[in-house]
């Protein structure tokens, strides 16, 4: 046993004791006040089952060469030597790059992978391709897809939603009113990206209500806000039209701040036209929000005038953009914001993603981190990262993007670090088609999860806890020392080392490495951080014995405060310089499916259209309480939340007694795109009609060489529909979807999700 070490993961900061070569318990850090129960799933994740333990090689891909292949996901594996599998992967790369050029290749890294600033896998990737010529990359993130395009537009920026949002304390101290669409769930607060050393939402919460503030929460499950608040169950999808029921009461009884939508805004009269209904003929009116929503009309009237009346702030959450139209909940947002006339006031305004991360609400450092530098990726083509499956069967297939018409590539070679889409990604049959297309799928993973069992080559990564680095975020007053806790496991190695023996061998050793190692990085980076900064901070050396290094923060933001006070000095990103309730720009591109304004659009998956006549209960995918997104699912605290090993379904009592389901079941969960078995959770928090079943279930299909098959262990995005947001942002729609629940009455299947696959020495 060694003696206690801190590290730091995206869900938080801890000390650790290790022995026999694993993680045996874990410590949150002193003064985190409400840890992740996340931190569970680290005692035993370095030498877990799932743990891929030397380089493989799929076997069809090293018997029959390079091509596409119905057989990934579904073949046996053989592992390989080190410098077999280097130069195996330096003559795949060398071969596409000198037929197909570099477009050919996708970059795909996505995730979460690592804290870590240097042993950022993503990062890694996209430095080492850069080094080869470029790759085809992808844009946003399935959590913000449609946010990271329409605000933007709408704001001249995203990221000031988040790091420079309307600061907790700022809340606590003046906010009257929190009306969330979307709620505002604390179990989402346990990550942030870069890590986090602390967790102060849920006290910021109590003190704002024993100062006498209110939370409105409109979500289908009432633990979206813990606590309490005045509930508002609406029929999921429906936020929009609630919305405007509520601009609806602010518009005609006088209510809205015309001044403010005169001077800080542009395009308030067109939309307040289509709110009238003056164009559509369609007032968009309380009881018409009510007849869509399921809510009662007068309760709608009353919360206009209370927000009217009060310091209100008004929140969206990131799943309500996660969805057919998704662009239009955070915009809808932002414009019934506008029209209370409280943007850049103390304690009122907008805010996106409150419930969704850590990271609204937190104090930003006045300093960025260090960072490794990923070069110039000379390819200029890309996609929508949720388009990964369009482009792969669709080559050469024109699509619209954000005002652009753009053409898929033609890809031979995927090549992935860091990150799932199985867990991502929706419409997983489709997925599996999808990968079968190309020569040759490299996956960089430290476990076997569904990406890496449906690659060709298979890299053994080593897990942040076998490593030495640092991190830190741009919300988190901490740039935290990341020692390494355990030697790397079997054969498992450094991404950059890897990346270094590639380099070498393709001839771009030491553009790739500057002939630097791995250790010479981190001081290297930091040093050349430090020569940046305004404020002393000590040499690299000092830093890592001392383990940690505060950096200070902006306190008591206030979200768009500069530009309130002086809109001319601080105007927008945006064409006017101001709010845009109307964009002339999206309005140019004649997109049916977004027009100029925010407006509400009837998704296909909900209970008011007719495809609920064949699928009468709305799924939420969310994000799961135990975990971040599929990390470490195999994990104990990811384990302890299963029923009978599989993903639990929560569902309402009344819509499980009409099916014969008691608590514990194992069900089948389908549609016409899919099934999936869960175990049953009966729970009234849940609204009728409503069934949650969250992301991250690792995709165990029943039948892996059977591309349509069932998933044993409960991965809802065999469900979900594989469109984008609109033709506008293309972003992911895989948190709601329309399905049936049935008893599963045969033995259920075991659960071989945590398994590896079938293994031959070479």
């Amino acid at each position: 046993m060694v003696p206690a070490r801190t590290s730091l993961t995206h869900w938080g900061a801890f000390s650790a004791t290790v022995g026999d070569g694993d993680i045996t318990s874990v410590r949150p850090l002193s003064g985190d006040a409400d840890p992740s129960p996340a931190l569970g799933n680290l005692p035993g994740s370095i030498r877990h089952t799932a743990r891929i333990t030397a380089p493989a090689v799929r076997r069809g891909w090293l018997d029959d060469g390079p091509g596409p292949s119905t057989r990934r996901g579904a073949d046996s594996f053989v592992q390989v030597s080190w410098d077999d599998l280097t130069e195996l992967l330096a003559g795949e790369l060398r071969r596409v790059v000198d037929t197909h050029g570099n477009e050919a290749i996708y970059g795909g890294s996505y995730g979460w992978s690592s804290a870590g600033r240097f042993h950022h896998a993503q990062s890694q990737v996209h430095r080492f391709l850069n080094c080869l010529g470029g790759y085809t990359f992808s844009r946003h993130s399935y959590s913000l897809g449609a946010t990271g395009v329409i605000m933007p537009r709408v704001v001249g920026t995203h990221d000031d939603l988040f790091k420079r949002s309307t600061q907790w304390e700022v809340i606590v101290e003046h906010t009257d009113l929190m009306v969330c669409f979307g709620g505002l769930a604390l179990k989402n607060t346990g990550v942030n990206h870069g890590g986090t050393t602390a967790h102060p939402a849920r006290g910021a919460l109590e003190r704002f209500r024993r100062r006498g503030g209110r939370i409105v929460s409109f979500s289908p499950l009432r633990d979206d806000v813990d606590g309490p608040c005045d509930w508002f169950a609406p029929v999921p999808g429906t936020d929009v039209a609630i919305m405007l029921g509520l601009a609806y009461v602010l518009a005609t009884e006088s209510l809205a701040d015309r001044e403010f939508l005169a001077d800080y805004c542009v395009g308030y009269d067109r939309f307040e036209r289509y709110l009238l209904g003056t164009d559509d003929g369609v007032p968009k009116t309380p009881q018409w929000a009510a007849n869509l929503s399921g809510l009662v009309a007068e309760d709608l009237v009353a919360l206009a005038r209370r927000m009217a009346a009060a310091r209100t702030i008004v929140t969206v959450s990131w799943s309500l953009q996660r969805t057919r139209h998704g662009e239009q909940a955070p915009w809808m947002g932002l414009t019934l914001a506008a029209m209370l006339g409280q943007i850049g006031l103390a304690g009122g305004g907008f805010g996106h993603g409150y419930g969704s991360m850590n990271e609204p609400g937190l104090a930003p450092i006045r300093c960025g981190l260090p960072r490794l530098p990923q070069g110039i990726n000379p390819v200029r083509t890309f996609i929508p990262v949720a388009a990964i499956s369009d482009m792969l069967l669709n080559p050469g297939k024109p699509f619209d993007y954000n005002g652009l018409r753009l053409t898929y590539p033609d890809i031979k070679l995927v090549y992935w670090a860091g990150g799932n889409p199985f867990h991502h990604h929706q419409n997983l049959p489709r997925l599996r088609r999808a990968l079968g297309r190309p020569d040759t799928v490299v996956v960089h993973d430290p476990y076997w999860t569904a990406m890496a069992k449906h690659a060709d080559i298979v890299v053994p990564s080593t897990t942040f806890a076998e490593r030495d680095d640092y991190s830190g975020s741009r919300n988190d007053p901490v740039l935290m020392a990341m020692p390494r806790l355990a030697e790397p496991y079997a054969q498992s190695r450094d991404d950059y080392d890897t990346f270094a023996a590639l380099a070498i061998r393709l001839g771009v050793g030491e553009t790739f490495t500057e002939g630097r190692t791995s250790s010479e990085w981190l001081a290297h980076l930091y040093e050349k951080w430090s020569a940046t900064l305004d404020f002393p901070v000590p040499p690299f050396e000092e830093f890592w014995r001392a383990g940690r290094l505060r950096l200070p923060t902006d306190d008591g933001l206030t979200l768009l405060a500069d530009f309130r006070a002086d809109p001319r000095a601080h105007r927008l990103a945006t064409p006017s310089g101001k709010i845009e309730i109307f964009s002339a720009d999206i309005d140019s591109f004649g997109y049916d499916d977004c027009t100029g304004h925010p407006a509400w659009f009837e998704p296909q998956e909900w209970l008011g259209g007719p495809r609920a006549r064949r699928y009468p209960l709305h799924l939420l995918a969310n994000q799961p309480t135990s975990r971040l997104h599929s990390q470490l699912d195999g994990g104990a605290a990811s384990l302890a939340s299963k029923v009978g090993g599989r993903e639990p379904l929560r569902m309402h009592p009344d819509d499980a007694g009409a099916r014969g389901l008691a608590a514990g079941d194992v069900v089948r969960v389908f549609n016409d795109r899919g099934a999936c078995l869960a175990g049953v959770v009966l729970d009234d928090g849940v609204r009728p009609q409503v069934v949650q079943l969250s992301t991250g279930a690792w995709f165990d299909p029943a039948d892996p060489a059977d591309l349509d098959s069932m998933c044993v262990h409960g991965n809802p995005n065999v469900l979900t529909d594989d469109v984008g947001t609109s033709s506008l942002a293309q972003g992911c729609t895989g948190a709601h979807v329309l399905v049936q629940v049935e008893k599963y009455c045969a033995a259920p299947p075991p659960v071989r999700a945590h398994q590896p696959p079938v293994l031959a020495p070479r």
